[in-house]
């Protein structure tokens, strides 16, 4: 089991690096428009500065600087994946559930 070290601060600058389960896939890229989308939602409904992003196939880099008061990156990071997820499936792509129900993606 991996043990991360976590660093909140509010209002803080953070970096991120985020990878698909599928190393081998290009989603990201193939999908940008939808990730773009997915992630002016999840601003609207919880505001976070997005400094830089870099979108590759099958991994992002990016860097946020949370508003004042507010350390929750992981909160945001959880509703940009599953609403892409649920974006991807609404546009027809074959996702099927593995044995704890996530999605291999």
């Amino acid at each position: 089991m991996v043990l991360y070290r976590r660093n909140r601060v509010a209002g803080g600058t953070y970096f991120f690096t985020v990878t698909l389960r599928d190393r081998c896939s290009d989603v990201l890229v193939r999908h940008a428009g939808l990730l773009r989308n997915v992630f002016r939602t999840v601003r609207a409904e919880r505001p976070f500065t997005i400094d830089a992003v870099v979108i590759l196939p099958d991994h992002l880099h990016a860097v946020w600087t949370l508003p004042d008061g507010d350390a929750d990156y992981s909160g945001r990071w959880r509703a940009i994946k599953s609403n892409f997820t649920h974006e991807l499936w609404l546009s027809g792509m074959p996702l099927t559930p593995d044995k704890r129900d996530e999605y291999r993606l």
